[in-house]
């Protein structure tokens, strides 16, 4: 996704360039991918019993049910079946929290997995990569309980949090999105700016109160909407609500929501924020995790805290041994950038010393050990103290497999059909590289550095400035 013409911009200043022919033909290629890979193709229904699909995945995890039809489904290259049950405890899909996976049991035991439930139509629909082999028996339909549970616990997170959010920054604080999954939760609100880590931490304390009052599952199902409302409840972002609706409350957190939930808070355990930013104007996103995967989150950064420790040998005041070893970093690079300017400058005045000249035109031959960026900054200076007719044409090696070819004309040279772009990519071959430039300054980048003596030579004689 990244512009082509940024690309090539880059490229240039690096010495390289585009091959805009083969991106292209790559670029078409990668189109007809991605409209294979969105084309679905479904068979026709197979229906075994008529009848409507029933959650209880409110109240259950696993039920007896029947398959009441399925159908093949190719998608991806891949084939699976959607499978409508009679009795689902499984959630399917929606208001940005993951359908269930799981278990579709037979009359003699043998499981078959569901990977996915998702939401067709307002109908549950179950993903399996394999049907039972009698699609008529009974079966038990088990949901993954574990994965259920974390999700539950970052679902409810959610909400607490939102209530935190507006009461640390203000009740124009709205939720427009979210995605609730057992590894993570995401949560995007209005605000309109960033939040700072004083916030950030503040949220986190109210969540963590919460969780600690564990306070239990409070659920109202059918509920007129008007008395939902009186009651305080918050309408979630993208749910389309009928006459009557659920409310889940905990606590002093009351909201309008169709998703599943954990019993009472303290089931969340552990609440922390991964990161917050901004996707949208006005619109924020926090990334979070709960229960385990924050423990986990914990650990992580306390290996990372023990690790800098040890590398300030246990040093008990870190922050002091971390601020002198920056400062004594900036000095270290203040050095390096003086000897590198002392550097240039000798070799400036033992350049400028030399007199070489080929058909009146005064030329700079350099082929040295020195980093390209110093390369640059000395031509530069050469051809800033130039009041003449100048050619600068320098090899730089910086490693075996690096080196570059940096060339510099004077603008009457230039004015007189001579072009350093095209010089330097005629000669970037010997490098094993490519480059260009503009008519007056160019550069190649190669990983052949044997080859750049020869580069050099080819670009002086190609300029009818060789001896």
């Amino acid at each position: 996704g990244f512009p082509l013409d940024l690309t090539a911009l880059i490229l240039a200043e690096n010495g390289m360039t585009v091959d805009e022919a083969g991106f292209d033909t790559e670029m078409q290629k990668q189109k007809e991918r991605a409209r294979n890979a969105a084309a679905m193709e479904a068979g026709d229904w197979v229906v075994i019993r008529e009848g409507e699909s029933k959650f209880s995945g409110y109240d259950f995890t696993e039920t007896e049910t029947e398959i009441l039809r399925y159908r093949l489904v190719k998608q991806k290259n891949k084939e699976y079946y959607q499978v409508v049950l009679s009795d689902t405890p499984f959630y399917a899909e929606m208001g940005g929290q993951v359908g269930d996976s799981g278990q579709l049991i037979d009359e003699s035991g043998v499981a078959y997995d569901i990977f996915d439930t998702k939401r067709e139509n307002n109908l549950p629909v179950h993903l399996m990569k394999k049907l039972p082999e009698s699609t008529t028996d009974t079966f038990v339909a088990r949901i993954h309980e574990e994965k259920r549970r974390q999700a539950e616990a970052n679902h409810t997170a959610t909400h607490l949090m939102h209530e935190a959010l507006r009461d640390v920054l203000g009740t124009h604080v709205e939720q427009k999105g979210s995605f609730v999954s057992p590894e993570v939760l995401r949560f995007d609100f209005s605000h309109f700016g960033k939040m700072s880590v004083e916030e950030i931490r503040k949220v986190e304390e109210l969540v963590a109160q919460r969780i600690r009052a564990d306070y239990r599952r409070e659920e109202f199902r059918d509920v007129p909407i008007a008395e939902a409302q009186a009651m305080g409840a918050m309408a979630l972002f993208g749910e389309k609500y009928g006459e009557e609706v659920r409310v889940m409350k905990y606590g002093s957190s009351v909201e309008l929501c169709g998703g599943t939930h954990i019993p009472s808070t303290g089931m969340i355990g552990t609440f922390r924020i991964v990161s917050e930013s901004s996707i949208a104007s006005g619109i924020r996103r926090i990334e979070a995790v709960t229960g385990a995967n924050a423990e986990r989150l914990t650990y992580e950064r306390e290996d990372i805290l023990l690790a800098i420790k040890e590398l300030f040998n246990n040093n008990p005041n870190l922050i002091k041994s971390i601020e002198k070893m920056l400062e004594e970093d900036i000095q270290l690079k203040k050095q390096v950038a003086d000897m590198k300017q002392e550097r240039i400058a000798r070799f400036k005045k033992t350049l400028l010393e030399q007199d070489i000249r080929r058909r009146g035109i005064r030329v700079f031959a350099i082929k040295e050990l020195m980093q390209t960026e110093m390369m640059k900054d000395l031509t530069f200076q050469i051809a800033g103290e130039m009041t003449e007719s100048f050619a600068i044409v320098a090899g730089t090696i910086e490693s075996e497999n690096k080196c570059a070819l940096t060339v510099m004309l004077s603008k009457d040279l230039v004015e007189s059909g001579m072009d350093a772009a095209k010089l330097v990519r005629n000669a970037a071959g010997l490098i094993q590289g490519g480059g260009g430039g503009q008519p007056h300054f160019a550069t190649a980048g190669g990983k052949k550095s044997e080859g750049i003596h020869a580069a050099v030579e080819q670009i002086l004689k190609e300029a009818d400035l060789a001896n």
